[in-house]
């Protein structure tokens, strides 16, 4: 479920209506192995609802100061949640987009993500790719739009890195 405009109504309709769990309930009868639900990367209504929702969690995290800083909260909601018998979500691993380690910044954020989370990380690297930010103008994914740019194949790889890790688990 790409992240847009019915996502932002859908927050809007469980906050004014109460309908807490609403995303949940929505997803249930659907039949997929996987179900993606792009949220914010914020700890809003959506994201909350979307954890409750979810079985397992992907954590995208641009390679910046702040990105790191907000990693412990959300970690920390998905413990509280499971510890409180709300879900039980899971976090599968950490993913490292728009990354650039040409920047002094991205390197030291990622060594920093390779030292506190080694058994969460993602090996493969999403690149900062022109070609990925122009795929969503022309209504298309970055593999759809160019499929032989850098960004498209590294994920690509990490979908097979995923797949890799959830067969093992």
């Amino acid at each position: 479920m790409p992240g847009g405009e019915n996502l932002i109504a859908l927050e809007v309709y469980i906050r004014s209506e109460g309908k807490q769990g609403e995303l949940k309930k929505q997803l249930a009868p659907l039949n997929y192995e996987f179900v993606i639900v792009d949220t914010p990367p914020s700890l809003n209504q959506l994201t909350l609802e979307s954890l409750f929702a979810a079985t397992a969690t992907l954590i995208p995290l641009q390679c910046e100061y702040y990105s790191l800083e907000g990693i412990s909260s959300l970690l920390n909601t998905i413990s509280s949640l499971g510890n409180r018998g709300l879900s039980s979500n899971k976090v599968v691993g950490i993913i490292r987009t728009m990354v650039d380690m040409r920047n002094n910044l991205a390197k030291s954020v990622s060594d920093d993500l390779e030292q506190h989370f080694p058994d969460l990380l993602f090996n493969t690297l999403i690149p900062r790719n022109v070609k990925l930010a122009e795929a969503p103008s022309h209504g298309l994914s970055g593999t759809k739009y160019m499929p032989e740019s850098l960004g498209a194949k590294a994920y690509i790889a990490l979908t097979g890195e995923f797949l890799r890790r959830i067969e093992g688990a």
